[in-house]
């Protein structure tokens, strides 16, 4: 049975623990950035405000992630992560004053936020790795709880902070989001018998020049590529649902697609496949590719919703194929910053789409909007079959062992 797979690596020494203290602050971090949206838009009544505040703290997310990450690889998960989360509450006070403040703490706020996923997921590697290498058939299932741990979250946490906002109380909301960010990061910082250890000066030199290989630059572009089509499909199907006069429509399609995206990625954990991780990681690229092509075509509500379901189901396959990739290229020794450039290219990609789709909605509807994200599918698959070569052992290594 599925359940049973997850539960035995649950039970593993200190695994429940770790994964609950991050998921718990997951849903804090789903709930920051549209936190920040309700309490600006409510105090100055503008969503360009709103807007600009949520793009500065989004820019700096991206753009400190990496270096929180290196922060951690270098003085430990115990050490940083209380700093991270004290300097993000901070930073969250500053949004409640008015004028150049807002943007200040919101810059601050995302430079500062603890990456509690890339903490996760660092974790589960040093737990599953032995002497001879990761065990392949237990880290994907791990890496697996972290992306449904990353897709519940971003269900629960949306919906709470926006419950919160109608009901009139946006400052709520957001103090709400920080409390859990910082108890989450509070939780995983005392858990020191589970963190990956520090290495010293001349691995960690040696480590990090894996993140400048072809081998890790071609997981950055394609997670790159995959924030793209998220952030076109968000801007698609809200412009698709207002443009037919039923915006409420939007939800429910939003629905069906993070649905079978959670079932997707659960029933793929639950099974071991045969074939090498960058042909799987291939086929799911070129699965979502077709599922996206009939959006460029269809109109009807069932159609359209049966299209964004088939590619839900792919979405979380190439997430945790991509961990799965990072965590054999790169050492132990720089991975936690490893998988923190992965959120920040997605976070990128998916900003720098919305705009872009935002324009092509405008001009041509939101069809325009479907053909950006099937464009960023089709060039997920080029960039995973176009022919590679291992540039480490460990990687070669891991390969070899799954065939």
């Amino acid at each position: 049975m599925p359940s049973a797979t997850y539960l035995t690596l649950l039970r593993m020494p200190g695994a429940a623990r770790f994964f609950l203290a991050a998921a718990v602050g997951r849903v804090g971090l789903a709930m920051t950035g549209l936190g920040i949206v309700w309490l600006v838009h409510a105090r100055t009544g503008s969503y360009a405000d709103a807007g600009l505040v949520t793009g500065c703290f989004a820019l700096a997310e991206a753009l400190g992630g990496p270096q929180l990450g290196r922060l951690a690889d270098r003085f430990g998960q115990a050490r940083v992560l209380p700093c991270a989360a004290a300097v993000h509450a901070g930073a969250i006070g500053l949004l409640f004053a008015t004028g150049p403040g807002t943007v200040v703490g919101a810059a601050l706020a995302g430079a500062s936020l603890p990456q509690l996923g890339a903490c996760s997921a660092a974790r589960w590697a040093a737990l599953l790795r032995g002497p001879d290498g990761a065990d392949e058939a237990a880290l994907p299932r791990a890496f697996t709880l972290e992306a449904l741990a990353n897709g519940l979250s971003f269900l629960a946490g949306p919906a709470l902070v926006s419950a919160v906002g109608a009901a009139g109380h946006p400052r709520l909301g957001v103090l709400l989001a920080v409390g859990l960010v910082s108890g989450g990061s509070l939780a995983l910082a005392v858990q020191r018998s589970t963190a990956p250890p520090v290495a010293g000066r001349a691995e960690r030199r040696h480590a990090g020049r894996a993140l400048f290989r072809p081998a890790f630059a071609r997981l950055v572009a394609l997670t790159l590529a995959l924030g793209v089509f998220f952030g076109a499909m968000q801007v698609s199907v809200t412009a698709y649902a207002v443009g037919r006069g039923t915006p409420d429509l939007a939800p429910l399609l939003y629905g069906v697609s993070n649905c079978t995206n959670l079932v997707g990625g659960w029933l793929y954990g639950a099974r071991r496949t045969a074939a090498p991780p960058t042909r799987q990681l291939t086929v799911a690229a070129a699965c979502l590719a077709l599922a996206s092509l009939p959006l460029l075509v269809l109109d009807a509500p069932l159609p359209v919703a049966a299209a964004l379901a088939l590619t839900g189901l792919a979405v979380p396959v190439l997430l945790v194929l991509s961990s799965l990739l990072t965590e054999a290229a790169v050492p132990g020794a720089a991975l936690t910053q490893a998988f923190t450039w992965l959120g920040s290219a997605s976070a990128a990609g998916s900003a720098g789409a919305a705009a872009l789709a935002g324009r092509a909605v405008d001009k041509a509807g939101p069809h325009a909007g479907f053909a950006i994200g099937a464009a960023a599918a089709l060039g997920m698959t080029v960039l995973a079959a176009s022919p590679q070569k291992p540039l480490w052992k460990k990687a070669q290594k891991t390969e070899m062992r799954v065939r």
